[in-house]
């Protein structure tokens, strides 16, 4: 006969269910390492246009038939080259405009071209759908630097370091922009 051990079970469960959420934490959409490649649709398309690379062609994004991961990582080349305004374009032509990631990007694309405030509010957005998502924290502490408040920015770190990603790029990148009160 088989004799259960309640507190056993009860651990097992409580680390079942969050295991999924620590793995998203540190999980590889939420703690890009580097920069993303440029391509075409950094270097050669204009107005927010994407490559596509099955039509060798600059698309709109809001008339192709690409998929929102294509756009997603299209919208990260164009904010990571400076161009806000064409991130903006293409992540408002993903379809699902609510999920974490794309209220992120909105986030980081307004606070880099200087609208702070705006930037601010879709961090929040996205924090709200899912708080582990510790690279909206991380852009969010940056922002805190950059406004001057040490104490939220330490915040959001701590915040990124209790969710298990202490070594993550997110959390090294706040810790490295607070060290240094520099922005990013």
């Amino acid at each position: 006969m088989t004799t259960f051990n309640f507190k056993t079970i009860a651990a097992a469960l409580a680390l079942a269910v969050a295991m999924p959420a620590a793995a998203f934490a540190v999980g590889s959409e939420t703690d890009q390492t580097k920069p993303p490649a440029k391509t075409e649709t950094s270097t050669k398309c204009k107005d927010g246009e994407v490559w596509d690379k099955e039509k060798k062609a600059c698309v709109n994004p809001k008339k192709s038939s690409l998929d929102d991961d294509t756009l997603y990582q299209a919208a990260r080349e164009l904010a990571y080259a400076g161009q806000y305004r064409n991130a903006l374009t293409v992540l408002s032509a993903m379809k699902n405009q609510n999920e974490p990631r794309v209220l992120n990007y909105k986030g980081y694309a307004n606070r880099k071209a200087g609208n702070v405030k705006v930037g601010m509010n879709y961090y929040q957005q996205a924090l709200a759908k899912d708080p582990n998502f510790i690279l909206a924290r991380s852009y969010m502490g940056m922002a805190y630097v950059e406004q001057g408040n040490m104490k939220e920015a330490n915040h959001q770190l701590i915040e990124i370091r209790e969710r298990g990603g202490s070594n993550t790029w997110a959390y090294n990148a706040l810790k490295q922009t607070i060290a240094s009160k520099t922005h990013y």
